[in-house]
């Protein structure tokens, strides 16, 4: 996920740093995103210049403190609240006041994660869904310490990656997994009641 965020960024012209507590995974992340650009330019989909440029926003770094500059920083790690509230509290001592700090998180609370940082209100949810370079829809999700700032920034960043964005308020699953999970149960039921065979049921599921 990470890297197919990574990769949409750079292709909206943004300099990218990327980060991992694996160091051989940003490299590895670069070389993939490389593989994939250069099928896109052999069926004619993107020039090589154009492909060349991606590859040039795209810097693997080392240490976090190497992205000190940066305006926005997306997390797209484990799905663990410590983890992230341990990250973002690093990410908030190293990067300036005015910086976005963006969750990638697709179900635990943006309030949780943005609980004890001094500036909870640079905090906000930037779901992406996979693989990034292809879905369009992006959920930016909202709690009720974020500034507008924030939300208005996040949203900018999305429609400039090519995403369309819809504001969502911080609740469990969000948007996108509740409404799963309602297709789902719904898709039960309509086997148990006849409705619609189980294989086609899964068909409909897929589409």
């Amino acid at each position: 996920m990470g890297s197919g965020i990574a990769q949409v960024a750079a292709v909206a012209d943004h300099r990218v740093l990327l980060f991992d507590a694996n160091p051989d995974a940003p490299a590895k992340a670069v070389a993939g995103i490389a593989k994939g650009l250069a099928g896109q330019v052999e069926k004619g989909r993107m020039s090589a210049d154009k492909r060349q440029g991606v590859l040039d926003r795209l810097k693997p770094i080392t240490s976090l403190g190497e992205a000190a500059g940066a305006a926005i920083a997306i997390e797209a790690v484990v799905e663990d609240l410590a983890i992230k509230q341990r990250l973002f509290s690093e990410l908030e001592a190293i990067l300036a006041p005015g910086a976005i700090l963006a969750t990638n998180t697709s179900s635990l609370s943006i309030s949780a994660i943005a609980k004890g940082l001094r500036r909870p209100e640079r905090v906000v949810g930037m779901h992406f869904f996979n693989p990034v370079h292809i879905m369009k829809l992006l959920e930016v999700v909202v709690h009720d310490a974020v500034a507008d700032k924030t939300l208005q920034t996040a949203l900018e960043v999305g429609r400039r990656m090519g995403k369309e964005p819809i504001v969502v308020k911080d609740s469990p699953g969000f948007a996108s997994s509740r409404l799963g999970v309602v297709l789902g149960l719904e898709a039960m039921r309509m086997v148990e009641q006849g409705v619609r065979s189980e294989e086609h049921t899964s068909e409909l599921q897929s589409h």
